[in-house]
């Protein structure tokens, strides 16, 4: 690797503030913002939208959407081949 050319790869904590969910982990992102982790030390925080703890997909909660009308209207537009 060139050196002087990568952004610094450090420990940074990603927070769900919905979820109340934070993990650490290591990253190149940045923030301005700090927070006291378990361990004592103080890390950059960086705040998410979605995680693991409020995905739909990773909590069970998510809606099944009605596919079989949809298939049902496009075989009877383009008719159901034989």
């Amino acid at each position: 690797m060139k050196p002087g050319i990568h952004p610094e790869y450090r420990p940074v904590v990603f927070r769900d503030r919905v979820a109340d969910f934070a993990f650490l982990t290591r990253s190149t992102m940045t923030s301005d913002r700090t927070v006291e982790w378990e361990d004592g030390n103080t890390y950059p925080v960086v705040d998410v939208e979605v995680s693991s703890a409020s995905h739909p997909f990773w909590t069970g909660r998510g809606r099944v959407l009605d596919t079989a009308g949809r298939v049902e209207r496009f075989e009877r537009r383009y008719g159901k081949k034989q």
